[in-house]
């Protein structure tokens, strides 16, 4: 028999104890348990064996990745999947200070709308109609790092990033059921892959650092905001410095002739055949309608 006079320390030791292994166990399954994608110290390991793989330097890539500016886009991505382009209020744009604000832009860079009407053969007042409305002029390029939102877009590829982005959808009437999701990340992950290549591709032969290059929500960047595969097969170089850089208003002139003469601008077009053309630019009719609609006010 226990002696009595053990029994109160016996009883004082019990809930010690149980809190030390609950918690060791605890601090056991938090060493077992994956980190979050977004937390991982290489969370585009993956993607950078993926890309080294497809050709690019390994020297290169390692040093990109590994920089500070370089994060896993979590709240980015999730605007992406989220955005609604018939909610956006095209209308602001034809207003009386933006036509007049546009009619300005046209004087100050008449040199280089003129020789870009000259060259492509592509009205100068829709070439400013689309600046006017894809960056204000020139005046707002966009904040979302180019090189995180392709790269996070690319990484859903894998199960781990991908659910991240689930996890981080609003929980409200805007989100898309899980089998909708699943369709649009294959398709939107295979995308934005060629995207960062022919983004990581543009950035070195222009020699630009890639991490420090600004853009869209979905990775559109310049005045022009073109897309890094239409890069290459659309940019110019309007003012002949021998760098195409659309951050300046000389080559995202030229790079949008060039891109609506590819898809059959031609003077004298009509508005059918004109819209047919713009559409390539941005899959939205009512987009379309008012890049046409400011270049009619903009001929006055």
């Amino acid at each position: 028999m226990l002696d009595d006079r053990l029994r109160p320390a016996r009883k004082r030791f019990k809930p010690h104890f149980s809190v030390f292994l609950l918690t060791l166990l605890a601090l056991l399954a938090g060493l077992a348990m994956p980190a979050a994608a977004e937390d991982s110290p290489s969370p585009f390991q993956p993607l950078v064996k993926r890309l080294v793989a497809d050709g690019f330097d390994s020297q290169r890539m390692e040093v990109i990745f590994s920089s500070s500016e370089v994060s896993f886009a979590k709240s980015g991505v999730s605007a992406y999947f989220m955005h609604n382009e018939a909610k956006l209020n095209y209308n602001q744009f034809t207003r009386v200070w933006n036509i007049n604000s546009a009619k300005k832009y046209m004087e100050t860079h008449r040199q280089w709308l003129d020789a870009a009407q000259k060259t492509y053969g592509v009205d100068k007042e829709v070439i400013t109609a689309i600046i006017l409305v894809e960056t204000k002029l020139g005046t707002y390029t966009g904040k979302s790092s180019v090189i995180n939102i392709l790269a996070t877009l690319s990484a859903m590829a894998d199960d781990a990033p991908r659910q991240v982005i689930w996890n981080n959808l609003p929980d409200d009437d805007r989100r898309m059921s899980r089998q909708q999701f699943e369709k649009k990340a294959d398709r939107k992950s295979s995308w934005a892959y060629r995207e960062l290549k022919a983004f990581l591709t543009y950035t070195e032969e222009q020699g630009m650092d890639p991490t420090t290059i600004k853009g869209s929500y979905a990775g559109a960047m310049g005045i022009s905001q073109f897309m890094p595969s239409n890069i290459g097969r659309y940019a110019q170089d309007g003012d002949a410095d021998g760098k195409i850089d659309l951050f300046v208003h000389a080559d995202a002139i030229s790079s949008i002739a060039s891109y609506l003469k590819h898809y059959g601008w031609k003077p004298g077009i009509s508005r059918e055949k004109a819209f047919d053309v713009v559409y390539h630019y941005n899959h939205s009719k009512y987009y379309v309608n008012t890049i046409l609609d400011i270049a009619d006010k903009l001929k006055g």
